[in-house]
């Protein structure tokens, strides 16, 4: 998944600062764990291209972040420990090793393992369009790891949602565990206001849904609509959802305002900045579209969820 391949997942970000110029190819560009080194993890900025331009635009840029990670195999260093600890049993006489004595030989496993263990990358691909910056991934992790890596060149991006740009207080709820920066039950209120919507709506055939009760998180698949309307009005809340307009579907993270298995199709192109081009203007359609529907239904006003005696917790 990227932007401009498969499936789109894509979290967006405001961009209050940025310098007129660049430098991705600085200090944080991306460079090659060397052979032999105790660096574990390398993380820096690569084109799309081999050798292209980051700029494809008048204030656009265009580029991927590279992560490396150099770990050995988890099933090679339980083997290896286990030999470890055959070995130790036979040197001291003992019938066991202890917890302590473990840790050590598993480090020791990892320590001679590592040495011909080859590195896994990850990419995520980024491109930064204005003020406004769209990387593709909704995982945590590499969310943080963009953004961080964004500061050493002097890019400060921050949530963007609805909430956040209307600077609407977050009412509290203790169902919804918080965690990420922007994050706010106002968007699980809205995922409750669009039951019945006529333009977007939960897909009514294959759907998906994850829900927060008083006492557990619950997932529905299938035909999930009567079941979401059921459990909102014994006063879930709606964390997650496929929704579609028929045309276009994907899912919506509530609490994040994150989209994914957004499906955008796309024509010919004689070069790969035609191709994001296009791909940008349709994430941004569907985003545009999510905020038309948010100012519709004004989650902020509507009354958190009644939650009823002996509500259901499956």
């Amino acid at each position: 998944m990227g932007l401009i391949s498969g499936a789109v997942s894509v979290t967006r970000y405001r961009v209050p600062v940025r310098p007129v110029e660049l430098e991705f190819e600085g200090p944080a560009a991306f460079r090659e764990i060397p052979a032999g080194s105790e660096v574990r993890e390398s993380i820096g900025f690569v084109p799309y291209e081999p050798g292209a331009d980051y700029e494809v635009g008048a204030a656009r840029w265009a580029f991927r972040v590279r992560i490396d990670t150099l770990k050995p195999d988890p099933v090679m260093v339980r083997e290896r420990v286990k030999q470890l600890v055959a070995a130790e049993m036979e040197e001291s006489g003992k019938s066991f090793v202890g917890a302590h004595k473990r840790r050590q030989l598993k480090q020791l496993a990892e320590e001679e393992l590592i040495l011909g263990a080859v590195p896994t990358s990850k990419i995520v691909e980024c491109a930064l369009d204005g003020d406004l910056l769209y990387v593709g991934s909704t995982a945590k992790g590499q969310l943080g790891r963009v953004t961080t890596l964004l500061r050493k060149i002097g890019v400060a991006a921050q949530p963007k949602a609805p909430w956040v740009d209307r600077e609407e207080s977050d009412p509290a709820d203790e169902q919804l565990a918080g965690g990420e920066p922007g994050q706010s039950i106002l968007g699980c209120r809205f995922l409750a206001a669009l039951l019945g919507d006529p333009l977007l709506t939960f897909e009514p055939v294959d759907g998906r849904a994850v829900l927060q009760t008083e006492r557990a998180k619950v997932s529905l698949t299938g035909q999930v609509t009567r079941d979401l309307v059921r459990y909102v009005e014994e006063g879930a809340e709606i964390l997650s959802g496929r929704l579609t307009t028929g045309e276009i579907s994907f899912r919506l993270d509530g609490t994040t305002w994150k989209v994914s298995g957004l499906k955008v199709p796309s024509g010919r192109h004689d070069h790969w900045t035609e191709l994001l081009d296009e791909r940008l203007e349709a994430i941004e359609a569907a985003y545009d579209l999510l905020e038309k529907k948010y100012e519709e239904v004004d989650p902020a006003s509507r009354p958190a969820p009644v939650v009823r005696e002996g509500m259901a917790s499956a």
